[in-house]
Order: structure tokens, then sequence, then C-alpha cells
């Protein structure tokens, strides 16, 4: 009786007080979230500074994302500048020795894939451009399986009593994103040499993966807001070289991008950019599913 009563007593109190996570993650977009959570399972705790209808360059320092930094073991972020207006804020605001860079819990995901688009020169006329390159690697898919491998490995010097749950966890999310590049692969086809439109140009890496062919951007400048002036040049260079598709981010307002569809019979079409950007990219599979369903919808016969 004793041993049934203890048991219970045993059983009640899991559900009274759950496991605690060995990591408690910031993470300053929502692509890194997911990633981790793949990952880490229950043994992380993660928090998104940002969701996909936000801006990533643009965030406010907030109190409230302090007291994250303060607290977390550990931080992801892009990297390549993209978090330079608020990031370094932030770490000197929270005062967490761990997160400072060359500690464990300093990680940017640039640092693990081959990064495109590193100006010769820049100066701030250019506009909002990057120095280390350009930063939205999460366009492509075929870059966050190498984050993935370095991600798990770096969960397992923070928390090496974990360390077989991590490396079984990347094992079974990479056979399973494996997958998903081969049906992906065959999925894209149709979109391959795509000549495109961009609002801004933060497509770059999925350009690379579908070999798109980007004639123009609604942005005059990196960063700078489409000006009527540069849309009507735009609309001039799409009677000489019109392109199939006009591409724009979840977080960015579509009426540009709208008006020169209006104006020349071409379809725009909003992407999710990352988790979160539309409802059904839920998750990192869902954000490539529906990404991709999204363009080859424009180019239906």
């Amino acid at each position: 009786m004793n041993s049934i009563i203890k048991s219970i007593l045993f059983v009640l109190a899991l559900i009274a007080f759950p496991a605690i996570a060995s990591i408690n993650l910031f993470t300053c977009e929502p692509e890194w979230k997911s990633l981790a959570d793949e990952i880490g399972g229950d043994q992380i705790h993660s928090f998104s500074a940002t969701s996909g209808l936000q801006d990533p360059h643009h965030i406010q320092a907030r109190p409230s994302l302090i007291a994250q930094v303060r607290k977390a073991d550990m931080f992801i972020c892009t990297g390549a500048d993209l978090e330079i207006g608020w990031l370094p804020l932030l770490l000197r605001r929270a005062g967490n020795s761990q997160l400072q860079k060359g500690q464990k819990g300093y990680f940017m995901a640039t640092r693990y894939v081959r990064i495109l688009g590193k100006p010769k020169m820049i100066d701030r006329s250019q506009g909002d451009v990057h120095a280390a390159g350009n930063p939205h690697i999460q366009t492509n898919p075929k870059n966050i399986l190498p984050v993935a491998k370095a991600l798990a490995k770096r969960f397992i010097e923070i928390d090496p009593q974990n360390a077989s749950l991590y490396q079984s966890r990347l094992d079974d999310f990479a056979i399973r994103w494996k997958a998903a590049l081969k049906r992906w692969k065959k999925m894209t086809r149709p979109l391959k040499h795509l000549p495109i439109v961009v609002h801004h140009a933060s497509w770059i890496y999925l350009e690379d993966y579908l070999k798109m062919q980007q004639l123009a951007t609604l942005e005059d400048k990196p960063g700078i807001p489409p000006t009527s002036g540069h849309l009507v040049s735009i609309l001039k260079h799409m009677k000489v070289r019109p392109a199939k598709v006009i591409i724009h981010a979840a977080y960015q307002s579509g009426k540009p991008a709208q008006w020169l569809a209006d104006k020349t019979q071409i379809p725009a079409v909003k992407l999710p950019f990352t988790v979160g950007g539309t409802e059904a990219a839920k998750d990192l599979f869902g954000l490539y599913d529906d990404t991709f369903k999204r363009l080859l919808e424009t180019v239906k016969p």
C-alpha cells in the first residue's frame, strides 16, 4: 500500500513541478526560435524578440527585452549587422557576461554559412547597406542545416548532461530536413530563372537557391521607403524587360508592390519571410512550403 501511495505522490509531483528547462534561450528572430525548439525540445525555454510581422532591422530595446537578455544562458541571432541597431544596446544594458562575444552564450547564425552580397565599398548615401554582407540567410533552406549542427554543438557545450538528447534531436531533424530539401528541389523546378522584382534586397539567398533573376527593387536605396519617382522608373523598365512576379515580405507594406502590379498586370505576392509571417508558416517546414506554394501560384499556366 505504501508503495502505491508513493507512486501516486511521485506522479502528482511531476505534474505539479514539471521539468525545468536546462537552457534559457533568447532568440532575435522567429526562424532561430523554431530551429532551437527542434533541437532543444523541452530542455530549452526559448523566447523570440521579434515576430514574423516585424522588421528585424528596426526593433526598440524595450525594458522587457532587456529583462529577457539578462536571464538568458544563451542567445542566437542572425548577425552580419542585421540587429546592429538594437542588439548591442540590449547586451550592454542587460550586463549578462555569459552572452558577450567569445562566450558560449554568444551565437550568430551567419557565422556558419556562406555570406552573399558583401559590398565592395560603403557609405551612408547608399542607404541601409550591411558591411558584413546580406544577413537574410533564412530565405535559402540549404542554410538551415549547417546552423542546426552548430547550434546542437553549442547546446551540448552549455548543457553536456543532455548531450545525447540534443544529438538525437539533431539527427532526427537532419533526416526530416534532407527529405524536405529533396521535395522542395522537385517542387520548385518551375521557378528556376524566374525574373522578379522585390520590395527590399532581402531575397538574395532565395534567388541563389532558385537561380531567379532580380530585375529591380521597389526601394531605390535599401531601407528607404519606395518613392513615386523610383516606382515610375521601374514601370518604364518593365515595359522593356518585364518580370513575372513582384515579391514583398509579410512585414512590409504591400501597397508599392500592388501599385506596380496594377500598372503592369504582373502578380504581386506576399511571402512569409520568416516563421509566423503567414498563417501557414507555423514552423521552418511550413515557412518554405508556403513560400514555394505562393510563388508557384504566380506561374501557373
